[in-house]
């Protein structure tokens, strides 16, 4: 027997947003695109959500391992990723979302020969999504298409094209999720989901890579009660590939694929849902010198009218 997944075990790849894929930070941002089983569609209606997402990259990489530092002109990327959203069901079929990022970003670079830090704080790139669940009658199955717009900032003098808070593109976006029971219960649940995005259209002589992202997940949803909310911890996989970019900028040192575990927890409150995990790099290659991040961190928070 199916059982129709409920709203905290799922709401995954339609955040596929996530503010990581609205900058261009071409050194790591992306792996926010995926891995988060709080935002799939289940049911009629609206759903209001918020995040905030954190990268403190500081270890110089080359290839797959770390690097001597005085290979890499920046030595510190902090990016402190903001969104907003709304996603609303029209029926059990069709939904559509919105989602608009703010992003703040301090760079400690020696370009100019000696340590320089540089902060911004900008809008990034909104998104709009259209989301078909109509693959099965549970809705546990569905596609995503979306653009992402050029609405951030793409054009602070104190950022190369890659660290903008906006890539300068529209970028085309292509996902598919599904999710299901393990045990005839209930209790433990699986979802896997990806999201591709390729660039249809640059601006400033800059050309972003294409992006592909994929989690999958199992979660363990028997009822742990918090006082009157539900916990239930999440472990997933993610896999992360970003190509080179083009034009402008340092091609050479941009383009990676990673391997993240994941742990994490949903809360369910009723309407009120949280979610946050740690994203833990396990295996990484990097073209040229790029610095990584050893942990990035994830909160969710939503709210079902």
């Amino acid at each position: 027997m199916t059982k129709l997944p409920t709203k905290p075990a799922l709401m995954a790849l339609a955040i596929a947003a996530l503010p990581g894929a609205a900058s261009a930070c071409a050194c790591g941002c992306a792996i926010f695109d995926v891995g988060t089983s709080s935002l799939l569609p289940n049911g009629p209606g609206a759903t209001l959500f918020m995040e905030y997402d954190f990268l403190n990259q500081t270890t110089n990489w080359h290839g797959g391992s770390a690097a001597p530092g005085a290979n890499n002109d920046d030595k510190k990327i902090r990016s402190d990723f903001m969104l907003v959203g709304a996603q609303y069901m029209f029926d059990n079929d069709w939904g559509a979302m919105l989602e608009v990022p703010v992003t703040h970003r301090g760079v400690l670079s020696t370009d100019s020969g000696s340590p320089e830090e540089t902060d911004h704080t900008a809008l990034g790139d909104v998104r709009l999504m259209v989301n078909w669940s109509g693959l099965s009658d549970d809705m546990s199955t569905g596609i995503t298409v979306g653009v992402k717009l050029p609405t951030g900032d793409s054009t602070f003098a104190g950022f190369d094209p890659d660290l903008q808070v906006s890539s300068g593109s529209t970028d085309l976006l292509l996902g598919a999720y599904h999710s299901g029971n393990l045990t005839e219960d209930g209790k433990w649940g699986y979802y896997g989901q990806g999201i591709w995005q390729h660039v249809i259209a640059t601006q400033h002589d800059y050309t972003p890579g294409d992006e592909f992202n994929a989690a999958t997940g199992v979660s363990y949803d028997g009822g742990w009660m918090l006082g009157t909310a539900t916990a239930a911890p999440v472990l997933q996989a993610i896999v992360s590939w970003r190509g080179r970019d083009g034009g402008i900028g340092d091609p050479a040192n941009t383009g990676y694929t990673r391997l993240l575990i994941s742990p994490g927890l949903k809360v369910d409150f009723g309407t009120w849902r949280f979610y946050t995990d740690v994203e833990v790099p396990v295996a990484q290659t990097v073209n040229g010198n790029q610095l990584i991040a050893p942990v990035a961190l994830k909160f969710v928070t939503s709210y079902s009218l």
